[in-house]
């Protein structure tokens, strides 16, 4: 259950997300988003150009995946990867929403361009975010999402933290104050056992909820 949001951060995120945000990305830009850990920047999935023009400005290599961000597990699994509807929607169901990145698998191919080296696996997340950035995340079919940095440098905490490069070339941001800083935990859970790829924010937490 996500926690409740007190009235006055609802109303700064209400004006600080664009009335146009949906359609801005729809469109192909990017932008600077609030996750539950830190400030990511984020390209509608389904856009590649979009997604290609994310790569170029992070200095990212193409074999390197990206997770794809979703505001709610119901959408993850009924529209973006309906494939997971097995043991991995389970998972999901488990896991989500939390500050960690799942690896799933991806039998559809599905994002092949955001999956790096190994297209029949994706990461996954579902963050506990602002409902109205989960809304925006969720309407433009999912988010993919990478740390708002520059390749080999601090992942930001706050807007402000964020490259001028990266903030230029963006649409818009969406600025919720400080986040907590520490980059989400990665599982790949595509075997028999979950396997931690990287550790991050309430890992042993994520490895319970995934024992069931």
């Amino acid at each position: 259950m996500r926690p409740v949001r007190d009235r006055a951060s609802r109303e700064r995120a209400l004006a600080l997300v664009p009335p146009d945000a949906e359609s801005l990305l729809r469109d192909g830009s990017i932008a600077i988003v609030p996750t539950d850990t830190v400030y990511g920047v984020a390209a509608a999935a389904y856009r590649r150009p979009a997604c290609d023009r994310l790569y170029r400005l992070k200095h990212r290599p193409p074999d390197q995946p990206t997770a794809i961000m979703l505001g709610s597990v119901e959408n993850l699994l009924q529209n973006v990867l309906p494939e997971l509807m097995g043991r991995a929607g389970v998972l999901c169901g488990r896991a989500f929403p939390g500050p960690w990145t799942l690896v799933l698998p991806n039998p559809g191919r599905r994002f092949a361009y955001l999956c790096g080296a190994s297209p029949d696996r994706i990461g996954v997340r579902v963050p506990d975010l602002h409902p109205d950035v989960a809304a925006l995340a969720d309407a433009v079919g999912g988010l993919g999402t990478t740390s708002a940095n520059l390749r080999g440098e601090h992942a930001p905490s706050t807007v402000d933290a964020v490259p001028a490069e990266l903030r230029r070339e963006s649409a818009f941001e969406i600025d919720l104050g400080p986040l907590p800083g520490t980059p989400s935990a990665v599982v790949d859970v595509t075997g028999h056992e979950p396997i931690v790829v990287r550790e991050g924010p309430r890992l042993d937490e994520l490895l319970e909820r995934l024992r069931g």
